[in-house]
């Protein structure tokens, strides 16, 4: 695709420049002030004082030679006779000293009046200082608007200008969304074939699944397989401070869209702009007029006009219904988890410009890595290359496949980290628990590694083979989770007679599935057959009464209550099996999966 490095280099250079200019305005606005506090200090401010009953008295008196006003100030000043030196006066009224002054001449009082081309008698002018704030406030808000409009919204990748074209090719793991996309392809370059047998060309494709699963990725490929311009903006770029600003941008998107037609218009994160519309005001009301001006824009493409709206979102229940209507998204593609063979496929994508040692097999990470999104496997490959390259290798090995996964998935190991004995001892005997509590359960995996080296935030960890992917979760399996997250706190309270804050992290797993188990998937036969997501309305749970609720707490206490007491029983009966392991993990650190078999031959 076009690099976008050069008009983002840009737009940052005339962002510093707008910031340099009113940087610059407001250093010369703070000399000004600065001169003028200083210059006329407090001293010489005494000095040039004169009450306003002594200017009237002296006024009666015939001793004042001039006086001149500015407007917007309530002070005057005052030229005496014979004094070379002006004086500040406070006016409690200006309207009232003007007519006072006209009295006082009337009366005959001498005093050299300069007159106006109004033919007033006090001298009205207005200075630069004056004026200051007001210019700078302008100068303020013009710089902010530009500053806001600045740049080009929506980017656009001409089929002519774009140096590399992602096609389907490069696209992995995504079979059945390729089929469905190819159809989009060909209403881009063939739609008079669909408009003359009376086929309506889809006016949007809603794509929405889990961060970095190729949403963006396969927009992109449809507009190079396509051969059509891409017009791509984010839905964060429509919202501004300034109201009205967004609904513009979305004006003049699709009006950039219309001169360039045939031609895709993808906006990513579309859940900035559209989610629900509320009764709200401020920002609430600028997001409607945004998500308004959208839908105005969707409905009003006519037939000859080819364009077609992508939208990407990682929450589809976030979005107003009237988006969702035909006529507008017309299709919604869910872009899945990659599977087995997704991942071994994106993994041959990803590795084909990286030096792999021939014994490494793309298909055993593949395995290692279900649930895995693509952009998290491109990571995997990346964090490995850079490995191997500190450690100065020729290619890169099966060690540093390994010690990426950790990286990714538990955190940076912390090798220089002081532990104590207690702390090891500890850390040993609840790694081991979640091990052997494991390793006698059916539907558990198989343990792959065991460690007491600290990585991230956890003191050690427990990691578990993964060899199949699961679309669903059976309630024993989810049971057997429980017992398998508590064994960790069973092996402390047993082997050491104690517990300890080591647990928090599996607790919270643990309440987290137990709470599912009854709210969500109705698996509880005193709770009954009902699903309450909280996470997606938070007074769903209030509307069904506080009966409900305590029956939830109490089911979801009895489902973690009886995973520890099974958890307990499970290491009392293997008490040996316990201590062999932790003991081997003090001494090493780590047991890989070979190593931990061989404690139970």
């Amino acid at each position: 695709m076009e690099n976008k490095s050069q008009p983002n280099k840009n737009k940052e250079k005339t962002n510093k420049i707008l910031l340099g200019i009113l940087i610059t305005l407001l250093i010369i606005a703070l000399g000004v002030g600065a001169y003028f506090v200083f210059f006329y200090g407090k001293e010489n401010e005494k000095e040039k004082e004169l009450a306003y009953t002594g200017l009237i008295k002296q006024i009666s008196d015939g001793e004042i030679e001039k006086i001149e006003m500015t407007v917007g100030q309530t002070s005057i000043k005052v030229k005496q006779k014979n004094i070379e030196e002006e004086k500040e006066v406070i006016i409690p009224n200006t309207q009232a000293f003007i007519e006072l002054v006209q009295e006082k001449v009337a009366e005959g009082n001498s005093i050299e009046l300069i007159q106006n081309p109004e033919n007033t008698f006090i001298k009205i002018s207005q200075t630069a200082f004056s004026l200051l704030p007001t210019i700078m406030l302008v100068a303020l808000f013009i710089l902010v608007f530009k500053m806001q409009g600045l740049g080009e919204k929506g980017k656009v990748y001409d089929a002519d200008t774009v140096k590399e074209k992602i096609k389907f090719d490069d696209v992995a793991g995504l079979d059945e969304e390729k089929q469905e996309m190819i159809e989009i392809v060909q209403f881009l370059k063939e739609p008079k074939k669909f408009n003359e047998m009376g086929a309506k060309i889809p006016k949007g494709v809603l794509l929405y699944g889990k961060p970095g699963t190729g949403k963006t990725l396969i927009a992109k490929a449809i507009a190079g397989e396509a051969e059509v311009p891409f017009i791509s903006m984010s839905g964060s770029e429509f919202i501004e401070m300034f109201a009205g600003l967004g609904a513009s941008r979305v004006r003049k998107l699709f009006e950039k869209a219309r001169k360039v037609a045939p031609c895709i218009v993808f906006i990513d994160e579309i859940d900035a702009i559209g989610s629900r519309r509320s009764s709200g005001s401020g920002a609430e009301s600028e997001n409607n007029q945004t998500l308004n001006q959208l839908l105005v824009e969707m409905d009003g493409f006519d037939t000859e006009e080819t364009i077609i709206v992508l939208a990407a979102t990682n929450r589809p229940e976030m979005l107003d219904k009237a988006l969702l209507r035909p006529g507008r998204f017309d299709r919604q593609i869910t872009i899945n988890v990659p599977d087995l063979k997704g991942r071994e496929e994106i993994l041959k994508i990803h590795s084909k410009d990286k030096k792999i040692d021939e014994n490494i097999t793309l298909k055993s990470i593949a395995e290692d890595t279900a649930g895995f999104t693509g952009a998290e496997l491109a990571n995997i490959l990346n964090e490995a290359a850079i490995l191997a390259t500190i450690n100065k290798r020729e290619e890169i090995k099966q060690d540093d496949i390994e010690e990426a996964l950790k990286k990714v998935t538990v955190g940076l190991q912390k090798t220089s980290r002081v532990i104590s004995d207690k702390d090891k001892k500890l850390t040993a005997y609840h790694e081991a628990g979640h091990a052997i509590v494991s390793r006698y359960l059916e539907t558990q995996e198989p343990v792959k590694e065991i460690s007491i080296i600290p990585r991230g935030v956890a003191g050690g960890y427990t990691m578990y083979k993964t060899n199949e992917d699961k679309n669903y979760i059976s309630k024993t399996e989810m049971e057997e989770r429980l017992i398998a997250l508590l064994g960790g706190r069973a092996a402390e309270k047993i082997a050491l007679n104690d517990i300890s804050t080591g647990a928090s992290n599996d607790l919270e797993v643990a309440t987290k599935i137990a709470k599912d188990m009854v709210t969500v998937y109705g698996m509880s036969d005193v709770v009954g057959t009902i699903s309450i997501n909280t996470e997606k309305d938070p007074y769903e749970l209030q509307l069904l009464g506080e009966k409900y609720a305590d029956a939830i707490g109490a089911e979801v206490k009895i489902l973690l209550d009886n995973a520890y007491i099974k958890a307990q029983k499970l290491i009392i009966e293997h008490m040996d099996k316990l201590h062999e392991v932790a003991q081997t993990l003090l001494k090493q650190e780590t047991i890989n999966e070979k190593e931990f078999e061989k404690i139970f031959e």
